[in-house]
């Protein structure tokens, strides 16, 4: 036996004899010489088992193993430019740890039903590999960035007491006697009073949203990281969001290109991912959308196909600024050039993939918001937490949020949303 190494480790140990535990992708057999193909989560390779190298019994061994049987295979490491990964083993020893039952998912087409149904053995896929571990690579640039620029993580509660994005969006649950309690749709409120006591601070963690939407981009649980600024303005937030993005997609560039090749992504607009990034006004971009021979109504909010055609203009992401008051939430502050403005943004990906960041200043000023918890029926008992923020010591400060799964869907390329997270929660189904 060979010491144990993982696949993605086989470029230091050409020529030399080890041991991979893992399962079986694929087989094949051409008379004499035996063809595994091996993976281990880390990667695969093609393990090459000849006749006359190996015992009888290791060479009829793998006539028992079946599609995702479990091994351990022991060979010398070659350089081989044709197999998967680029490398493969001349195998000399084989022991197999269970054999698989028929498996279920094959190389033939499934529909999608079928396949997050079997969510739980889909993730072992080529495919979904690519994509989770594109995943990763963007959740560890977002927690570098801001690491590196002095922000604190902040830990935001999932249970809250009241909505902070309107209610008719939320999971209700009992609290006990303390009556009812929500799952939080954002940690952006907490991350103010973070924001109050460190200066910048993020927080990153799942969100909930009750939305009755079918659409490609929603689940009704996903992840959020939302970075809070004291004494930020809104061109502030907007410089953060364009440097934040660029950060992202060049990490994953740098770090993820082969599993975007099995993704068979066009890179292209990935490339162009770098500041400055294009800021229109809500006013231009409704002026785009008429221009378009769409009749939308100034004050109304975007849709997905408006989103579209805007970002259709563009070759990197835009930043639209300024939306109507009415369509955004009551933290946000309004312009005070025009009161009927909010002083948000919302970073719209291209090729049709819609809304990925939306930000704003928020409202700094006590009386004001006050006056706009009452405006959206909100109780104030359950915000005066929220208003001591304005009490004690009130400044200028700004924010965004950037969802993860959209995220992950844009730079992957891929059509829904439900295959950027590993199990995907949506309001048709809760299982695996």
């Amino acid at each position: 036996m060979g010491s144990r190494i993982y696949i993605e480790e086989l470029s230091k140990h050409v020529g030399e004899t080890v041991t991979i535990s893992g399962w079986v992708y694929t087989k094949r057999s051409s008379g004499k010489i035996r063809f595994l193909v091996v993976r281990d989560g880390t990667g695969m390779m093609q393990a090459v088992i000849v006749k006359a190298n190996v015992s009888e019994e290791v060479f009829n061994r793998f006539d028992e193993l079946t599609q995702e049987s479990s091994l351990r295979v022991t060979g010398t490491i070659r350089k081989e430019d044709r197999a998967p990964g680029g490398y493969e083993m001349d195998v000399s020893g084989l022991e197999t740890i269970s054999v698989a039952k028929e498996y279920p998912i094959t190389p033939k087409e499934h529909g999608v039903e079928f396949l997050m149904d079997r969510r739980h053995l889909w993730l072992r896929s080529a495919r979904q590999h690519a994509i989770l571990r594109v995943r990763h690579e963007i959740v560890r640039a977002i927690r570098e960035f801001f690491d590196s620029r002095g922000f604190l993580l902040l830990d935001a509660p999932i249970f809250t007491p009241a909505a902070c994005e309107g209610t008719s969006t939320l999971f209700e649950t009992d609290y006990f006697d303390l009556g009812k309690a929500f799952l939080t749709q954002s940690g952006q409120l907490y991350g103010e009073a973070g924001a109050m006591a460190f200066g910048k601070v993020y927080v990153f963690g799942p969100t909930f949203r009750a939305e009755k939407s079918k659409t490609r981009r929603h689940l009704t649980e996903f992840w959020m990281v939302e970075p809070e600024v004291a004494f930020n303005t809104l061109d502030d937030d907007m410089d953060l969001a364009e440097e934040f993005l660029e950060h992202i997609v060049a990490s994953v560039l740098k770090n993820r290109m082969p599993e975007l090749k099995i993704l068979e992504r066009n890179t292209k607009f990935l490339e162009n991912v770098k500041r400055p990034l294009p800021r229109i006004s809500y006013d231009e971009a409704v002026e785009i959308l008429h221009k378009k021979g769409i009749a939308f109504e100034w004050g109304n909010d975007l849709g997905g196909t408006d989103e579209t055609v805007i970002s259709e203009r563009y070759d990197r992401p835009v930043m639209v600024h300024r939306y109507p008051s009415q369509v955004k939430a009551f933290y946000m502050k309004r312009d005070p050039k025009n009161d009927k403005l909010a002083l948000a943004v919302d970073v719209l990906a291209p090729e049709g993939y819609g809304e990925i960041i939306g930000g704003s200043q928020r409202e700094d000023d006590y009386e004001t918001l006050l006056a706009r918890l009452h405006e959206h029926n909100l109780p104030q008992s359950a915000f005066e937490w929220y208003l001591d923020l304005r009490r004690y010591g009130s400044v200028p400060h700004a924010g965004f949020g950037l969802g993860v799964e959209r995220t992950v869907s844009w730079i992957c390329g891929l059509d829904h949303v439900r295959e950027t997270i590993p199990f995907a929660r949506m309001i048709y189904r809760l299982t695996p």
